[in-house]
């Protein structure tokens, strides 16, 4: 049988998917095999939000960790709880390291001995890198930078990073995919494309295995109202808690894909132990394509809250300018990180507030 051009190179894609998808792991066999041969792990910005999750899940899966921060947004609070909530033995598997990423030294320190980095340290928010765009591209470029190449010469086994959806910038495409970015929209941006392109370019030039992770509002127990990620959640709870303003910026129907912090540990977990050769060097959305605008979370969040709280009766979000630097609309398509990673979302935005609901009326209250 005779196939023509164009048939051929859709074969060949479609054959190759398929193979693709058979070199992929399902989450819980990777958790057996990480138990079964514990490996050694460098967290960067382990006291931050994500950071102290990532440390939680590898420490109860028996992993040994060396956690880096130099504790600028990282609270040492986090690192507490973790303590507080794995057993004394698996807590000796854990090394703290107080140093910074924009240190050299203390960088080449952290990864030596290291199979696996997961770089999560950086400085976030827009607003943030609007108002001091050196300290963004100070931690954020040349940190990372620092990171690859400690990672690169200490012969790490793959140095998984956090990008962010920020990098798609002012893209009109929805869902947006990896293979269309447009132009950053803030100085946060910036510093984390430029991160990717140092990652491709390790990766390509070094031969280090680097994979990156677009998140898409990462929210969940320990973050902070005025942490780096997806803040509107913590911050409208702590709001509506202690009845204060509830501020939407512009008219409420700006819309984001938030993610449940569950789903960004499997994300990490797979990309440090993918097997599947097309996986690195390579930048991933990591989110559960679920678009929801911020008046439908300030309903959600409401529906959530007003049972327990009633002072909130007849209350009311206030509404006020467009924040520079934002972008309209965020939406991934997960497609490239299922097929090549096999990674699939077990939280949406409903069920993650309804996990984490109880952590948050606890500690921001």
């Amino acid at each position: 049988m005779c196939v023509a051009g164009g048939d051929r190179i859709a074969l060949f894609a479609v054959i190759c998917g398929v193979f693709s998808r058979v070199l992929v792991k399902p989450i819980e066999l990777i958790k057996q095999e990480l138990r079964a041969s514990p490996k050694v792990w460098l967290v960067t910005g382990v006291a931050g939000f994500i950071g102290s999750n990532l440390l939680e899940r590898l420490l109860v899966l028996d992993q040994t960790v060396v956690g880096l921060d130099n504790f600028f947004t990282g609270k040492r609070k986090n690192i507490s709880e973790v303590k507080s909530l794995v057993t004394h033995s698996r807590w000796q598997r854990f090394t703290l390291i107080e140093g910074d990423i924009r240190d050299p030294s203390t960088c080449a320190k952290a990864c030596e001995g290291t199979d696996f980095v997961l770089h999560q340290a950086a400085i976030g928010s827009v607003p943030r890198s609007m108002e001091d765009p050196l300290l963004s591209n100070e931690v954020n470029v040349c940190g990372t930078l620092n990171m690859l190449l400690a990672a690169r010469d200490r012969r790490v086994r793959r140095f998984v990073y956090a990008s962010s959806s920020s990098v798609y910038g002012d893209c009109v495409e929805i869902p947006q995919s990896e293979g269309t970015i447009g132009r950053p929209l803030s100085p946060y941006a910036a510093s984390k494309y430029t991160g990717e392109l140092y990652a491709g370019v390790f990766s390509s030039a070094f031969g280090l295995e680097t994979i990156g992770l677009r998140y898409f509002n990462v929210f969940g127990p320990r973050q902070d109202p005025d942490g780096a990620y997806a803040a509107v959640i913590p911050r409208w709870i702590s709001a509506m808690i202690r009845g204060e303003p509830c501020f939407i910026n512009g008219s409420g129907e700006t819309s984001r894909d938030f993610c449940y912090v569950e789903n960004v540990i499997q994300a990490n977990l797979l990309a440090a132990v993918t097997d599947n050769p097309d996986a690195p060097g390579q930048a991933y959305n990591v989110a559960v394509s679920e678009q929801t605008s911020l008046n439908q979370l300030f309903r959600a969040l409401y529906s959530r809250l007003s049972v327990h709280c009633t002072h909130l009766l007849n209350y009311e979000p206030v509404y006020r300018d467009f924040r520079p630097g934002d972008v309209m609309h965020s939406l991934a398509c997960i497609d490239k990180a299922r097929d090549l990673l096999g990674y699939s979302p077990t939280h949406g935005i409903q069920a993650g507030l309804d996990a984490s609901l109880d952590w948050y009326r606890t500690n921001l209250s």
